[in-house]
């Protein structure tokens, strides 16, 4: 990876226009995230610099992505990456706010890596602090958006810190979210988990998928889990 881009198997990620760089919590939810397979519409909710919009359109080779996100400086980068890949054709990027985004046709399947500092400082960079912080979009305005954006048998990924997990499934619930999966991460294996990727459904479960990830069994060695979620994508 150099440090304004990172090179995956079908796509380059330009990133020196975004506040957030390409790291590991996009790149598990945009390999981990469901979708229907055959045509369908996927939204991205603060797309940033597109990868998660790429990673989606790469594995759903029929789906017709919609990537958001309310830094101007981002959506172009992000147009940027969607025009240079060989989804051009199947994505969309818009400056766009999902609160008071409308859509005439609702979407299969909705993926987000929400801003996730709740109560720290905010950051002096506006741009970073956007991106960084609950306060640009809080996880009840998440869900409400959502859920009003998204099919009846649609779903709704996200990955967020486990501290936030109880916060996000009680905000979910309240709008009529149920939890269908649920992996936690571990940095590595000694470690407690750290992230969390859940995905929710209009409709309930007769059982909830639940597993758990580590991404390295040593430092810079990824573990057989990550490798095969993510061996589409990285070139070693």
């Amino acid at each position: 990876m150099a440090n304004n881009y990172f090179q995956f198997r079908q796509f380059v990620v330009r990133q020196e226009r975004c506040a957030m760089k390409v790291g590991t919590d996009g790149t598990l939810l945009g390999a981990w995230a469901q979708a229907p397979m055959g045509p369908c519409r996927v939204l991205d909710i603060g797309t940033g610099s597109g990868l998660i919009a790429l990673m989606m359109a790469q594995r759903f080779p029929e789906a017709s992505v919609v990537g958001i996100d309310i830094d101007p400086e981002a959506v172009a980068q992000a147009r940027e990456n969607a025009m240079e890949s060989p989804f051009a054709a199947r994505i969309s990027i818009s400056e766009t706010d999902v609160v008071s985004m409308e859509s005439a046709d609702l979407f299969d399947a909705i993926v987000c890596n929400p801003p996730y500092f709740v109560d720290s400082l905010t950051c002096p960079d506006a741009q970073r602090t956007t991106a960084r912080h609950t306060v640009s979009l809080s996880y009840e305005s998440l869900m409400k958006a959502a859920f009003r954006l998204l099919k009846t048998a649609g779903f709704f990924s996200v990955v967020i810190p486990v501290e936030s997990r109880s916060v996000i499934e009680a905000q979910a619930a309240l709008q009529g979210f149920f939890i269908t999966r649920v992996c936690q991460v571990r940095t590595t294996p000694k470690k407690q988990p750290k992230r969390c990727l859940m995905e929710f459904r209009k409709s309930p479960s007769y059982m909830i998928d639940t597993s758990e990830g580590i991404i390295e069994t040593q430092p810079k060695v990824r573990s057989p889990w990550y490798q095969q979620l993510t061996n589409e994508f990285y070139i070693k």
